[in-house]
């Protein structure tokens, strides 16, 4: 059993916090919103009253926050966690962030004397709640071996990607593939459908052909052949085009600076854009079917 501050009780940080103290963790949780810190008090959780009382006594730290800057200020601003945890322990970030602030903060982290993993999660709200994610950790074998029992009390799948920076780089390079084949599987069954196929004979054939992906068996953008399906909500998230489009972003601006090429990732982040800018940012990033039937 660890002694662990969370910071980040968003719709993924609360379902991950819980299943910490189900781990039978000792969790002390902090975020700037007095309701999440008492519904995660409700399900377990110390509630803290700052970063200083939520890092105080801890060995880890584990934070999922929404940006870089997020990250670099809760652990490294004034008032932050290096400035009041205990020298040594280890940080687990499991933000989705641009590469290069992940990297900056393993270096501050290593400067002032701790040890850091960027794990950055694949799964969405409800693995998080089933504690079945899948993580991609970045940073030293060390660090990531101390790691490893704290993530598996919140996921199912651990991998260490390699050196700091890299469980970023893993999860946008995913997530960008991601945005890809939901797209084209939003096609594909609206094409189907107007050649006068229903989607679930559709789904029966291609779900065991050449064209089966995750986007389809697991997450199928059309109404009816997987009932856990955004679809089958009106396309409640589920993962919200916000998110999707961010991560977009994230993958565009790490490509520019490695001079790769992504045709399809910037084809992907204009279609969300434009979703993003006709207001709907709260729909699920399947609901490519939507507009692509003209209900939007």
């Amino acid at each position: 059993m660890a002694k662990i501050a969370f910071i980040g009780l968003g719709n993924m940080g609360a379902g991950m916090c819980a299943n910490l103290v189900k781990a039978h963790h000792e969790v002390a949780a902090f975020d700037l919103s007095a309701d999440a810190v008492a519904a995660a008090a409700e399900r377990g959780a110390r509630a803290a009253i700052s970063i200083a009382d939520a890092v105080n006594g801890v060995d880890v730290v584990v934070s999922m926050l929404p940006a870089g800057k997020h990250v670099l200020g809760v652990y490294f601003g004034a008032d932050g966690v290096a400035e009041h945890a205990q020298q040594g322990i280890l940080f687990i970030d499991c933000s989705t962030i641009a590469v290069t602030d992940a990297r900056e903060a393993h270096e501050k982290a290593v400067e002032a004397g701790f040890m850091m993993i960027d794990a950055p999660v694949s799964g969405g709200t409800a693995a998080a709640e089933a504690g079945t994610l899948t993580f991609m950790a970045g940073g030293t074998r060390i660090a990531y071996e101390l790691a490893e029992p704290i993530l598996k009390g919140m996921g199912k799948n651990i991998f260490h990607a390699g050196a700091a920076g890299n469980g970023q780089a893993a999860k946008i390079a995913n997530n960008m593939l991601l945005g890809i084949s939901m797209i084209g599987t939003c096609e594909a069954f609206n094409l189907a459908e107007k050649l006068g196929l229903d989607a679930q004979t559709f789904f029966n054939i291609s779900s065991v052909s050449s064209g089966q992906c995750w986007s389809m068996t697991s997450y199928c953008p059309a109404p009816g052949p997987v009932p856990t399906s955004p679809a089958n909500r009106d396309y409640k998230p589920g993962f919200a085009v916000a998110m999707m489009l961010k991560d977009l972003h994230l993958a565009a601006d790490a490509a520019k600076a490695a001079g790769a090429d992504i045709r399809l990732g910037e084809l992907a982040e204009s279609i969300y854009q434009n979703l993003s800018e006709r207001g709907f940012d709260g729909l699920d990033f399947s609901g490519v079917m939507k507009d692509l039937k003209g209900d939007l």
